[in-house]
């Protein structure tokens, strides 16, 4: 049971990482962090499920509330970009771990039609 709380644990704080890598980026001239080996198998549904774990965790704190306040809203934003994505972009994200630019730009249109919070 210790080791599924860990397990759990170190899996959202990754999410994290990945979803504050994918704000930071779109909002900076920065570079990229590097790829993220674990997303080279995903398929679309955990990419979704990373998705709607990041956001879960972003969004509670943006918005200051908690994560059971966002899900619906996450849920949406997930689906949305997911779905929304071509086999290119997807392919990109199993290859760096994050959304190119064009998956970005729908993630951002999901954010804004499921009433989330943009990232600054």
């Amino acid at each position: 049971m210790m080791m599924r709380r860990m397990g759990a644990a170190l899996l959202a704080g990754g999410f994290s990482v990945l979803f504050g890598a994918v704000a930071y980026a779109a909002s900076s001239s920065a570079p990229l962090p590097p790829p993220d080996p674990t997303a080279k198998n995903l398929t679309p549904y955990m990419i979704q499920l990373r998705a709607f774990d990041a956001c879960l965790h972003v969004q509670s704190r943006l918005m200051n509330t908690t994560r059971e306040a966002v899900h619906t809203p996450c849920s949406c934003y997930a689906k949305g970009t997911v779905n929304a994505m071509t086999k290119d972009e997807l392919q990109a994200f199993r290859d760096t771990g994050y959304f190119n630019d064009t998956a970005r730009a729908k993630g951002f249109d999901f954010i804004d039609r499921c009433k989330l919070k943009r990232p600054s």
